[in-house]
């Protein structure tokens, strides 16, 4: 089972931009998941994205245990970039993730997921769109 810790000062980040009620999606940002707003081969595993969700995805239906109750869940094929041991910190304004063994992203993005399908059907990259 994926688990993560979430540090007090991102729980307050989470709190403060009022996410913690949400269902939110852990992405590899690599290009090639539906939401995926960065990347490309050369960066695979290391950029990430928190995606805020209407409703559950099942595409994303792995859950991500956590120790603020959040409804957080990964698909199995970005479970496998995660590693042992996560961690989802708030220092400097950013939201950085990292595992036993390693910084993933220092700078992970929260993106709406609705805007970003919305803006991939209207062939407008997500990265102008996105929140």
């Amino acid at each position: 089972m994926a688990e993560i810790y979430l540090t007090p000062d991102c729980i307050t980040e989470l709190k403060a931009k009022q996410l913690t009620n949400k269902t939110l999606a852990l992405i590899t940002d690599d290009a090639g998941g539906k939401y995926s707003l960065h990347g490309g081969a050369c960066s695979i595993g290391t950029k990430f994205t928190l995606v805020v969700l209407d409703q559950p995805d099942p595409d994303y239906n792995v859950p991500v245990e956590n120790n603020a109750g959040l409804k957080l869940y990964t698909s199995d094929y970005d479970i496998y970039f995660l590693g042992k041991g996560l961690k989802l910190d708030y220092r400097k304004a950013m939201l950085s993730l990292s595992n036993n063994g390693q910084l993933l992203d220092n700078n992970v993005q929260i993106a709406d997921g609705s805007k970003v399908l919305e803006a991939f059907a209207e062939g407008i990259p997500a990265e102008i769109k996105n929140c």
